[in-house]
């Protein structure tokens, strides 16, 4: 009987611990449940091309005072699309490279999905650079601070152009999103998280 209250004890520390980790199922890639005073929202993967060709996991994150204020009630509402592209509490995407991409795919990229987009869109292109497999990049919007970037661990200065935050939210969030599943799967915990 020991043994079996011993093993109960042990699943009833150590599971908590790690369900604090989401896994975007295709890619394997792991996010956490929490980061500061952020919750993950989402994950997804993107793919290019028809032989849907991995190219980075990402996970959506957003303010616990969002999540508990202007989000709350919204799940499965455009609502829920615009105040996260337009809401100006902190956000961010983390996206998780599966593959090597080199500098000109990666801007290439963002030119293509951000046409039209005038301001300091150029600029702040120009922070991406050849991105390997297992690299990280992560795009923040901090109130007061900007649009925050950090590629392959080097933080690039921020922005603090609102506009071009939503617009670059908008890459998978917007009307026109870079891929339609995506958009779904980086908000997949809302139901849970928005009651």
């Amino acid at each position: 009987m020991k043994p079996l209250f011993a093993a109960l004890f042990v699943l009833s520390v150590v599971g908590p611990a790690l369900a604090q980790d989401v896994a975007e199922p295709k890619s394997g890639a792991k996010f956490a449940v929490k980061d500061g005073g952020t919750s993950l929202l989402g994950v997804g993967l993107r793919t290019k091309t028809m032989l849907k060709v991995k190219v980075y996991a990402i996970g959506l994150y957003v303010a616990d005072s969002a999540i508990s204020g202007p989000l709350k009630g919204k799940d499965g509402t455009p609502a829920l699309y615009g105040e996260l592209l337009n809401g100006d509490f902190k956000k961010k995407v983390v996206m998780k490279f599966v593959r090597d991409v080199s500098t000109d795919q990666i801007r290439d990229a963002f030119h293509d999905s951000m046409k039209g987009v005038g301001g300091r869109v150029d600029e702040w292109i120009s922070y991406f650079t050849e991105i390997r497999s297992g690299q990280d990049c992560v795009i923040a919007w901090t109130p007061g601070v900007g649009l925050e970037t950090k590629v392959a661990g080097v933080d690039k200065p921020p922005i603090n152009d609102k506009s071009l935050a939503s617009a670059v939210f908008g890459i998978w969030l917007g009307d026109k999103p870079i891929q339609d599943d995506l958009k779904k799967d980086l908000v997949s915990r809302s139901s849970e998280l928005l009651k």
